[in-house]
């Protein structure tokens, strides 16, 4: 995925809601930290992948597509935050022999290996678990890049409307 769009998109965004609630001197960090956990969380909430003892499917696609790129707005936030944002491309690597609920796994390790180091390896690794899981879900980087830039609309009218 090229992402370079996405984090100019992502940066305006994060000064927009710096600006608005006063937070231009705060360190965000691990607030991010916990809202991307948080996230994550709702995303696998949504596919219903860890619910052995349900029979009720997942979300909708669309609803799961929404939930994976609040996900990626927090990743973008947190690589800006340690200024990686020269980060051109994440690659979405095959992850066969892995099932959605062991990525997501994988997934909160990674965070937290995230927040002990703000290593740039580390946030890469992060970042292409997280595309390895929309593989496992059906994405593609088209998708998930409109999704993106859709969910980023909301994200700016929500803050003009007081969200």
């Amino acid at each position: 995925m090229n992402t370079k769009t996405l984090f100019k998109m992502q940066k305006a965004l994060d000064s927009h809601i710096e600006s608005q609630h006063g937070l231009g001197n705060e360190d965000l960090f691990d607030r991010k930290i916990l809202a991307l956990l948080v996230e994550i969380g709702e995303l696998a909430n949504e596919t219903r992948c860890f619910k052995f003892w349900s029979v009720k499917p997942s979300s909708e696609r669309d609803v799961i597509l929404e939930e994976f790129v609040d996900g990626v707005h927090f990743i973008l936030s947190l690589g800006i935050e340690c200024g990686y944002e020269d980060l051109e491309s994440v690659t979405q690597n095959k992850t066969a022999e892995i099932d959605i609920s062991n990525q997501f796994l994988a997934i909160y390790e990674t965070v937290q290996k995230f927040r002990n180091s703000r290593s740039k390896a580390v946030y890469v690794l992060l970042f292409e678990s997280y595309m390895e899981l929309a593989l496992l879900l059906g994405m593609n980087d088209d998708q998930i890049e409109q999704a993106y830039i859709k969910k980023n609309e909301v994200n700016y009218d929500r803050q003009r409307k007081g969200y």
